[in-house]
């Protein structure tokens, strides 16, 4: 009797014990990833924690790249998607999914160029025959100006002075709103000066802050850029999207 009542105790205590020794199981999140991109001339591979994406049968992708994604989030692990240039194995961007903000990432959209990686989704906007539509977007603000601004108010003028569009906000990661006026050269320039938003104050230093805009009849999707030129910070606005659609 003794022998049996030691071997109950004793298989209790086991079983405790494995029940204490084991972790719950971990809490988990479902993750749906719409990532809608474009890029040219660059071929891009999408990896996710290390494992090439393939879409339509390719790991590799230029132009339009759309696809779905759909996994698991543990609570207290990362994963990893990021984008490569295919080419030279140059890593363009890098998005880290965890347990707290999968909804931040429902949607993934970005546009790759040469030298420019914009994370937002392009759309060429309809405009009216015999007018000019500008977007502007201001992906890297504050580099060299160091401005802590996410956005800057845009007043687009003629070279005479008259004003052609008004912009309150050209933000970071999102194309502003559509602007349009009417076409009236194919020759004069157009110039856009830049300031804090709300303000007649230009968004750093204290001297006019003016860039020569390209301009086209239909629509002009304008990427701004501050870069340094002989010491001095500058703002540039060559690069017009549209060309690339």
């Amino acid at each position: 009797m003794k022998k049996i009542i030691a071997l109950f105790i004793l298989t209790g205590l086991l079983s405790c014990t494995d029940e204490v020794m084991q972790p719950y199981d971990k809490s988990q999140r479902p993750a749906e990833i719409n990532i809608k991109g474009y890029s040219k001339p660059d071929v891009l591979q999408l990896r996710l924690n290390g494992k090439p994406i393939s879409i339509n049968g390719s790991t590799s992708y230029t132009n339009t790249i759309e696809t779905k994604l759909s996994f698991v989030v543990d609570e207290g692990e990362t994963d990893q998607i990021e984008i490569f240039n295919n080419e030279n194995g140059k890593r363009i961007a890098n998005y880290t999914i965890n347990f707290n903000n999968t909804d931040h990432y429902k949607n993934l959209n970005f546009f790759n160029l040469p030298g420019i990686y914009l994370q937002t989704y392009v759309v060429k906007p309809q405009v009216n025959l015999g007018k000019v539509g500008f977007e502007m977007i201001f992906p890297n603000l504050g580099e060299f100006s160091h401005s802590p601004l996410q956005g800057v108010k845009g007043v687009l003028k003629k070279e005479n002075g008259d004003v052609l569009a008004e912009f309150d906000n050209i933000e970071k990661n999102n194309f502003s709103p559509l602007n349009v006026y009417s076409f009236f050269s194919v020759t004069a320039p157009v110039y856009l000066e830049l300031y804090k938003p709300g303000t007649t104050d230009p968004y750093f230093g204290s001297q006019l802050i003016k860039v020569k805009i390209k301009q086209d009849i239909g629509a002009n999707l304008i990427v701004l850029q501050e870069k340094q030129e002989n010491g001095n910070v500058v703002v540039a606005g060559d690069i017009d999207i549209v060309d690339y659609l």
